[in-house]
């Protein structure tokens, strides 16, 4: 698998991320070991770029992997707003990883400028971080326009971690050219870039090798985080990133694989979810809540604030 500079970090990433959340507890029950395996194998097939956050709670099976394969590339993200609270997940990291150091850590969700400000206290301690050498690079995750832009020109970040997918699904704010132009200034000022939801959270799965396409023709991502539960499509992706016609048998045995959010039998509509969904996919309908599986974007995000554990992405 072909490597790539993040933009000015120096920090060489595959084209090819390993997006962690599809194997956490918000999304599959799936062991430490078991994912740690998987881990090891996508590495040894040339992924050495691994995207997980503190929400995710799978930091375990990662520094298992990072055991015999010390060189992964992790990044990882916290909703620390202060000084403290960023210290404190920093420290969660390197203790949870086994690791004196985090290569890419940032704040999760920038919606804007008016975000990101209101995350100063946060973004100095990622500062002070870089500066001690505790992590190499400070970065930012958006689903919208705005927040691409108030990263592009904030000297303070190093990456930026986009939603864009070709058919512009999950951006809150805006359409795919723009977004597109955003990730242009981006680039321009030197910001690393690695796409999320490429697949638009398994939307696009029908005609994958058309969505990867986009992203890779677009010429501005360094990288781009793709779910993953096993090695089939671990390979498949591989295959689709480096160019190369796909295995029919692979292509349809990972078509086959649908994702779906699933809401428990015993949900009292408390309506927590539904303030938590960013993407208007949740309703509260005669008490209970009702997913539209169209708009949801599979992240997995409303099962956190669910008091009864009622929701599950399948």
């Amino acid at each position: 698998m072909e490597t790539n500079p993040l933009g000015y970090t120096g920090i060489m990433v595959s084209r090819l991320c390993f997006g962690t959340l599809a194997l956490s507890p918000i999304q599959k029950e799936c062991p430490s070991e078991q994912a740690a395996e998987l881990f090891l194998r996508a590495y040894d097939l040339g992924v050495n770029f691994f995207d997980t956050a503190e929400l995710y709670q799978n930091y375990e099976p990662l520094a298992i992997a990072l055991q015999s394969r010390p060189q992964m590339v992790i990044s990882s993200r916290s909703y620390a707003v202060t000084f403290a609270e960023m210290r404190r997940s920093i420290d969660l990291a390197r203790t949870a990883l086994n690791r004196d150091w985090i290569d890419i850590f940032g704040i999760h969700e920038i919606e804007s400028e008016a975000t990101l400000r209101g995350h100063r206290g946060a973004l100095d301690y990622l500062c002070q971080a870089k500066a001690q050498g505790i992590i190499r690079a400070v970065a930012i995750s958006t689903h919208t326009v705005a927040g691409v832009r108030a990263g592009a020109t904030e000297p303070a970040v190093d990456v930026i971690h986009p939603l864009i997918n070709r058919e512009g699904i999950g951006i809150r704010d805006g359409s795919v050219a723009e977004m597109i132009a955003a990730l242009q200034t981006a680039k321009e000022f030197g910001k690393g870039i690695y796409a999320m939801k490429v697949l638009a959270g398994g939307h696009l799965n029908g005609d994958a090798p058309a969505a990867i396409r986009f992203i890779t023709g677009l010429d501005l991502a360094d990288s781009m985080a793709i779910g993953m539960q096993s090695l089939a499509e671990v390979r498949l992706n591989l295959e689709l990133i480096s160019g190369t016609t796909p295995d029919k048998a692979l292509l349809a045995e990972v078509g086959r694989t649908k994702r779906f959010l699933r809401i428990a039998d015993w949900c009292h509509g408390c309506g927590r979810c539904v303030s938590r969904c960013g993407f208007g996919a949740l309703s509260l309908v005669n008490g209970r809540v009702a997913v539209d599986q169209a708009r949801c974007m599979h992240c997995g995000y409303c099962a956190r604030v669910c008091p009864d554990f009622c929701l599950k992405i399948m």
